[in-house]
């Protein structure tokens, strides 16, 4: 796990490549089908040395959909079990800090149907009113669910659900080996700026402007946030295409910050991380993940003997 453009990816593949294991994308975003530069899915890179690294939870629904939490859950467990039924090494590798946190810590949860008594009684209601009846349910760690109107009657209708209804307790035991990738964070500044200047050279223009071509409006855009919402802006007139770029540079850095704060309070609650130093070289860094992970399985078989 690690902040958006921290190599996640690559580093993930490589290690599935080295101890035979598959990966379960957690990208709240990559779920999508036809949006792939703008949520940076990178699929060359499950390529190493000719072998392609099997990637789960990847263009698993249309875009327009709004693919939510508890079904992350429910795929996640499914391909887990899947994978281990094949006696194979199930890699977790994303930087959607809550769809992580719905695996390690078992949310407990459900689908929500949708309430129309409710979101008639929500619908006059000002945006900050929302946020206020939102907090008041739950502490809000990021501005995800409050930056679009439709975004947050869902997150409102949800949180009503969940306070009025029993959840399930079905539960899973995972004993995770969690790597955090860390770049000091003037070098991810860096990296972030050059890889949006490189998408915006490479088309991620264009697949912003063919979604909306195939149906998708600029409204419906703005629910799928960053790349999304400010291309769409751009591509309506609303704003110019420097005013586009800034802005959004702007947020991806916001954006970053809010997936290390949330991956910090992760190990204020108890999960210990391994990090790994972005400076290192990419041999250096899976050196060392090779290494953790043998330490464990030695102390792991250390155990059994006694």
């Amino acid at each position: 796990m690690g902040p958006t453009a921290s190599g996640k990816t690559r580093l993930a593949a490589k290690l599935a490549y080295a101890v035979d294991g598959e990966i379960i994308s957690a990208d709240s975003r990559q779920v999508y089908k036809h949006m792939d530069i703008g949520t940076g899915k990178d699929l060359q890179e499950y390529t190493i040395d000719n072998v392609d690294i099997a990637i789960h939870l990847i263009n698993i629904v249309p875009h327009g959909y709004h693919y939510s939490v508890f079904e992350y859950q429910r795929d996640f467990f499914r391909v887990y079990e899947e994978i281990q039924k094949r006696n194979r090494q199930a890699i977790l590798c994303g930087g959607s800090g809550m769809y992580i946190d719905a695996v390690l810590n078992n949310y407990h949860l459900q689908p929500v149907p949708e309430n129309k008594k409710l979101r008639e009684s929500l619908a006059k209601l000002p945006m900050q009113s929302l946020v206020d009846i939102l907090t008041s349910y739950k502490s809000l760690h990021n501005t995800s669910d409050t930056s679009d109107r439709q975004r947050l009657l869902r997150a409102v209708e949800i949180q009503a659900y969940y306070a009025e209804t029993p959840t399930s307790n079905r539960t899973f035991n995972l004993d995770p080996i969690l790597f955090y990738i860390h770049f000091e964070r003037d070098v991810l500044r860096k990296r972030i700026t050059q890889r949006l200047h490189d998408r915006l050279k490479n088309g991620m223009i264009q697949e912003v402007e063919k979604l909306m071509n195939d149906g998708l409006s600029a409204d419906q855009l703005l629910y799928y946030g960053l790349e999304y919402k400010h291309i769409a802006l751009y591509l309506t007139g609303k704003v110019t295409y420097e005013e586009m770029q800034e802005k959004l540079m702007i947020a991806i850095h916001q954006f970053a910050k809010r997936q290390e704060t949330w991956f910090r309070r992760m190990q204020r609650n108890g999960f210990h991380m391994h990090y790994v130093e972005g400076a290192m070289t990419e041999d250096e860094k899976m050196h060392f993940m090779l290494q953790t992970l043998g330490n464990y399985t030695a102390n792991y078989l250390n155990n059994e003997d006694k």
